[in-house]
C-alpha cells in the first residue's frame, strides 16, 4: 500500500513492479470530468506501457459490466489490471480478472478460492474512502436476476499494489464523501464485533474507527480539508483491512436488500440500519462497543451500545442522510420479504448476536 498525497504520481512505477505492459484500465464514466482516469492514462503511458480504458462500469456492477470487460480485455491482450475509482471499479476490475483467466461466470466464484488458474497481477487506485475494496480479495457482483449481491473472492484476486491518494477524494461531492463515510464507519463497527474477529482485525478495525468517527464530520464541512480526507482514506483502507481478515453484520445484510427492491444507494441503506443493529447486538456485543466507545472520549452514563447507536445517527444527520426507512420510501408491507432476503445473505451468518427472519423483520421495523 502506497500513502501520500499525490502518490498517483506512482502509477506507472506500481504497474512496471508487478510485471505490467499492456494495460486494462477499468474506471467509471463519472469520473472523466474530474480528470482522474485521464491522469491515470498520462502517467502510464509517460512510463512507456500501453493503456486501454474500459469505462463501462456502473453503480453495484453485473455480470453485464464484467463481460462487456472481459472481451474488452482480450481483445487487447492485457497482462495487468488497474482499477481507477469507487467500490464498483475497483469490484468490477476483480470480476473481469476472475473471468478473463479462468473463464465461466461470476456465479461459478460465489464464496471464496473457486478460482483455480492465476490471475492477472491488479493495481487499486480508489478515488472514495469507503469501500475498503482496495484492501480486499473480495469482488461484489449484482446478480442481475435476484438483484442480489455475490461477494467472489479470492486471494490471488486481490490488488498487489493499492495507492491511497486523498488529493484524488477531494473531488467527491459532498454526497458521495456522505454515503462512502458511513459505510466505512459501519464495517469498522460491524468487523469490530463478528464472530470472526481476532486480534489482527480487530487491530484494524479499532484503528479504522479512530480515523474515521472524528474526521467524518470535518470532511464534509471542510471538503478541502486535506488531514481530514487523508484521515477518512486510511481508516477505509484499515476497515477494509478488517473486512478482509475477519467478517461483516447482519448490517450489511439487511442493507443489500433495501438496495435491490429500491435501488437505495447502499450507504444510505446502511446508515439508515447500523442504530438499529447496535441496540439488536447491545446484548452480546455491548463489551466490545464500550471498547470503540471508551477509545472515543465519548462514554456519557448510558449504555454504550446506545452511545455508539445515537453517535451514528448523528453522523448520518450532520450528513443529511435519511433516518428511516419510510423516510426512503419503503413500504413496511415488504418488510417481511426484505427479512426473508437479508436473512439468506452471507454475512448476517457472522452477526455478533444469532439472528433469525423474524429477528431481522423486528430490526426493520424499527428502522420503519
Amino acid at each position: 500500500m502506497i500513502f501520500a498525497p499525490g502518490a498517483l504520481a506512482q502509477l506507472g512505477a506500481a504497474v512496471q513492479s508487478v510485471g505490467g505492459t499492456r494495460v486494462l484500465l477499468v474506471t467509471d464514466p463519472g469520473l472523466e470530468h474530474v480528470g482522474h482516469p485521464q491522469r491515470a492514462l498520462k502517467i502510464m503511458r509517460e512510463a512507456g506501457l500501453e493503456v486501454f480504458l474500459f469505462d463501462g462500469v456502473k453503480e453495484n456492477p453485473t455480470e453485464r459490466e464484467v463481460d462487456a470487460g472481459v472481451v474488452f480485455a482480450r481483445a487487447h491482450k492485457v497482462d495487468c489490471i488497474v482499477a481507477v475509482g469507487g467500490g464498483s471499479s475497483m469490484d468490477c476490475a476483480k470480476g473481469i480478472n476472475f473471468i478473463l483467466t479462468n473463464g465461466g461466470r461470476m456465479i461459478d466464484y460465489k464464496g471464496h478460492g473457486k478460482a483455480t488458474k492465476p490471475m492477472l497481477p491488479s493495481v487499486g487506485v480508489p478515488t472514495t474512502a469507503g469501500t475498503g475494496s482496495e484492501a480486499q480479495s473480495y469482488a461484489l457482483i449484482t446478480d442481475e436476476r435476484s438483484h442480489l449481491k455475490m461477494a467472489c473472492g479470492d486471494k490471488k484476486a486481490a490488488f498487489r499494489v493499492s495507492i491511497l491518494d486523498p488529493e484524488l477524494t477531494l473531488s467527491q461531492p459532498r454526497s458521495v464523501t456522505a454515503v462512502t463515510g458511513i459505510d466505512a464507519v459501519a464495517h469498522a463497527i460491524e468487523s469490530y464485533v463478528c464472530t470472526k474477529r481476532n486480534p489482527v482485525s480487530a487491530m484494524c478495525a479499532r484503528a479504522a474507527f479512530n480515523h474515521l468517527e472524528p474526521n467524518f464530520e470535518t470532511a464534509l464541512r471542510s471538503p478541502q480539508d486535506l488531514a481530514a480526507r487523508s484521515a477518512m482514506q486510511i481508516g477505509s483502507h484499515l476497515a477494509g483491512m478488517a473486512i478482509e481478515n475477519a467478517m461483516l453484520g447482519v448490517c450489511h445484510s439487511c442493507a443489500n436488500p433495501l438496495t435491490a427492491h429500491y435501488g437505495i444507494t447502499h450507504g444510505v441503506a446502511i446508515g439508515v440500519m447500523l442504530p438499529h443493529v447496535i441496540r439488536f447486538n447491545a446484548p452480546a456485543a455491548g463489551h466490545l462497543y464500550a471498547e470503540l466507545v471508551a477509545e472515543r472520549g465519548l462514554t456519557n452514563g448510558q449504555p454504550a451500545a446506545e452511545v455508539l447507536a445515537a453517535r451514528v445517527s448523528q453522523l448520518t444527520a450532520a450528513a443529511g442522510l435519511p433516518q428511516s426507512l419510510k423516510e426512503c420510501g419503503v413500504s413496511d408491507t415488504i418488510l417481511q420479504l426484505l427479512a426473508e432476503e437479508a436473512n439468506q445473505q452471507w454475512t448476517a451468518r457472522f452477526n455478533p448476536r444469532p439472528v433469525t427472519e423474524a429477528d431481522i423483520l423486528r430490526v426493520y421495523q424499527a428502522a420503519w
